[in-house]
């Protein structure tokens, strides 16, 4: 085991599904998370497993700046909104600019999504992301950055979980062919904390996702395998999937979703959205999920979703 010492790390986003992994993997390796978050009630079961709270918005840079100061390192994940990306772009800036005033040594920062440098305007935030990456480098901070494939957790959503139990199927937006590399978002937040451990990686990017990757059919494999019972794939039409998201968000929460999934079914052959893994664990030695151990462990959280839909029926 790689020795290090305690990190004092500010999280941003933890209070989320995707971020909140990385309070008790923090703690887990003996470092410190100060949970950042506009309303500390939100984040009393943090509090409870030992991080510190600590009450700010993201439009207030004095006040970031003044949380930054005494700590040795940040983990960012920003709020991209598809409704206004320009928060987003200002709320990155305000992190990283307190984070340089206040001397922080490090940030890791999660994209929160597939990112290639220099994309353009890419649906999902892309250009966005490319101009907090442009400002994050040229603050001079030293800094590390993960960009995931899509989230395991994406399939604990109201379009597959009650599917799943109170069905034989697990739909998803991506056509059947389609091999996906999903990641658990425990399994990045312990990339994270691998990456806050290693300063010397300062300057990389790593696009990362599951170690597995895997067709609409294979993903159902996994699930019957999890499950005990036989399921299989469908996938969700981008209509039908937009509908869903108006339906449970709000009108016109799916037009963004609409965008991002439309397109790969007008392909021949959609592509594949995983990437090579060996390299990255070789730095950062993580044991990785399966998708069939990490439905293993959501058992309860399909069966609670479930409960709580009949409620409202």
């Amino acid at each position: 085991m790689t020795t290090h010492s305690a990190l004092r790390v500010l999280v941003y986003g933890a209070t989320g599904s995707q971020a909140g992994p990385l309070v008790p993997a923090l703690l887990e390796r003996g470092h410190h998370p100060v949970v950042v978050t506009r309303n500390a009630a939100n984040a009393a079961h943090l509090a409870a497993l030992g991080a510190t709270v600590v009450e700010a918005d993201l439009a207030d840079r004095a006040r970031l700046t003044a949380i930054s100061a005494g700590v040795d390192a940040v983990t960012l994940l920003i709020p991209f909104s598809a409704t206004n990306p320009a928060d987003a772009l200002s709320y990155g800036r305000n992190v990283i600019d307190a984070a340089r005033d206040a001397g922080v040594k490090l940030i890791v920062w999660n994209t929160s999504g597939p990112f290639q440098p220099e994309s353009g305007d890419a649906p999902g935030g892309g250009d966005t992301r490319n101009a907090v990456a442009a400002h994050l480098k040229a603050s001079g901070v030293p800094h590390i950055i993960f960009a995931p494939t899509i989230y395991a957790e994406n399939l604990l959503g109201p379009w597959t979980a009650p599917a799943v139990v109170g069905g034989n199927e697990v739909p998803y937006a991506t056509p059947p062919a389609m091999r996906i590399g999903w990641i658990a978002s425990a399994d990045l937040a312990a990339l994270m904390v691998a990456g806050l451990e290693r300063p010397e990686l300062a300057g990389q990017l790593f696009m990362v996702s599951g170690v597995e990757v895997l067709a609409g059919p294979e993903l159902a494999e996994a699930f019957s395998a999890a499950l005990g019972r036989e399921f299989h794939y469908r996938g969700i039409p981008p209509a039908e999937f937009g509908a869903i998201l108006d339906q449970v968000y709000g009108p016109g929460a799916g037009v963004g979703a609409t965008a991002i999934y439309g397109p790969l079914w007008e392909m021949a052959e959609p592509p594949t959205l995983a990437f090579p893994m060996d390299e990255v664990l070789q730095l950062l030695p993580v044991r990785m999920r399966t998708m069939r151990e990490w439905v293993a462990e959501h058992v309860a959280a399909f069966q609670a979703q479930v409960t709580i839909t009949e409620q409202h029926d």
